[in-house]
């Protein structure tokens, strides 16, 4: 069995930020190397809620991707631009129910 230290590891290999957060309270519950370096306030955002680190705007996104992932859906790309894509991809129990989602971007070489 994979331990959770190991887990981290493999989630810290890579150069992209990924962000873990729960879904009933988008309590952010991980975060890899990348992520902490990417986002301002880094580590001390752990244990917070997602949508207390956006506007308005970006909950609303946030929210309906979330109501999509309940009804079913696994992934989507919420954000692109020339630089990179960001995407959110639900997390699921062994049970198939919606646990948690995160959020992991996908830099674009040109």
């Amino acid at each position: 069995m994979i331990d959770e230290a190991f887990l981290a590891s493999v989630l810290d290999s890579l150069k992209d930020p990924v962000l873990v957060a729960d879904a009933a309270s988008h309590e952010i519950v991980y975060m890899n190397r990348a992520a902490i370096s990417h986002y301002e306030d880094g580590v001390d955002l752990l244990g917070r809620s997602l949508l207390d680190c956006h506007n308005e705007k970006s909950n609303a996104v946030i929210l309906e991707v979330i109501e999509a992932f309940a009804a079913g859906e696994e992934e989507r790309l919420i954000s692109e631009d020339e630089k990179r894509r960001i995407y959110m991809r639900a997390v699921r129990s062994t049970d198939g129910d919606l646990v948690g989602y995160f959020e992991r971007y996908e830099t674009i070489d040109r």
